[in-house]
């Protein structure tokens, strides 16, 4: 499978995908933010990047497109993407996002979640759609909030799950949905 990924921040997130889902090929990472952690990262990895604003999403989708790509993984692209995106790859884009959806939609979820009487919160992957974090979720898994844990501890503890839940995440897309898509 050919994965294409967007990110924007410190990549740690596309870095844990090049190197656990050894069976398929991240074949090109966009980011929006120059000199972010995820451009050197995929340098280092060898993994073909590019710098493109996101409002530029016409030649995203046509770098998307000419790399022949299967997913699409937003992975920290920490920008909403149009509808014309969405429908240039129909169930072919996901999502990872800091809360167990559809709890704490948007930015600051972790903040949300750690200031709420909750004792629970998490990550999901879910598909994009033309809804704010309101895709069909594909999987979830859940992080305690604990009494002495404070802002960064929460974070910590959520990306330790994220790192486990987008590789689960992109093998049940390739086993489900790829399928389907293959027999169009």
């Amino acid at each position: 499978m050919r994965i294409g990924v967007m990110c924007s921040g410190n990549g740690t997130n596309f870095e844990n995908i090049v190197r656990s889902c050894k069976e398929d090929e991240v074949v090109l990472m966009i980011y929006n933010k120059r000199n972010c952690g995820a451009k050197k990262r995929a340098t280092k990895l060898g993994i073909p990047n590019v710098c493109i604003k996101s409002a530029d999403e016409d030649d995203i989708i046509k770098l998307f497109k000419t790399y022949e790509v299967d997913l699409i993984v937003l992975a920290g692209w920490m920008r909403v993407i149009s509808s014309k995106f969405v429908n240039a790859f129909p169930r072919r884009i996901i999502n990872l996002h800091p809360s167990l959806l559809p709890k704490y939609k948007g930015l600051h979820a972790i903040e949300q979640a750690f200031y709420s009487e909750d004792d629970i919160t998490g990550c999901t992957v879910h598909f994009v759609n033309e809804e704010l974090d309101g895709g069909e979720i594909i999987l979830q898994e859940e992080v305690p909030i604990l009494k002495d844990d404070t802002i960064e501890t929460l974070t910590k503890a959520v990306q330790r799950r994220e790192y486990y839940v987008l590789p689960q995440a992109i093998q049940k897309f390739k086993e489900t949905t790829l399928c389907v898509l293959d027999d169009k």
